[in-house]
């Protein structure tokens, strides 16, 4: 195994854990925990897990994929915040949304070869890739991973 093929198996196993855990952490709430609220005032879990879920459809074209899902519901999980938009998708719809995403991704990485990650991102222009190669796909991975752990750190406070 060569080196970049061992970066990516890193990255993509540290991804792959922390969405095992999400799955773990979603599926073992029922609906009615979802709408709960973090803590009070805050967040509800339904609304992380649209957040997350729209975080995920937006790297389809981001790592040059395909095109995004579910644009239509940006304002209700990333541009408003949570309890602004009355028109939600159900707790069931979200999980859909959610399972539905990361299972196009998870096709989509597979599909690359260790040298594909380091291509740059759709959001860096050739010249600027030419001069910061690190915006590359792996490191989207690296970014997600990390805001994904950091809204299961919220959603493990609801279950103390």
């Amino acid at each position: 195994m060569d080196t970049k093929q061992l970066i990516v198996k890193s990255v993509l196993g540290a991804w792959n854990s922390r969405l095992e855990t999400a799955d773990k952490m979603f599926d073992a709430l029922s609906d009615e925990d979802l709408l709960k609220e973090i803590s009070p005032g805050r967040n509800r879990v339904v609304y992380i897990l649209g957040h997350l879920a729209l975080i995920n459809d937006k790297m389809l074209p981001l790592l040059n994929f395909e095109g995004q899902h579910y644009a239509h519901l940006e304002d209700m999980f990333l541009n408003k915040p949570d309890k602004s938009v009355s028109d939600m998708p159900s707790a069931k719809e979200v999980r859909a949304i959610w399972k539905n995403i990361n299972s196009k991704l998870a096709r989509h990485f597979a599909a690359l070869s260790a040298d594909e990650w380091f291509h740059k991102h759709s959001s860096v222009s050739e010249e600027d890739f030419v001069k910061e190669p690190h915006r590359n796909r792996l490191n989207v991975i690296i970014g997600r991973t990390n805001h994904l752990q950091y809204h299961m750190g919220q959603v493990a406070l609801l279950r103390k």
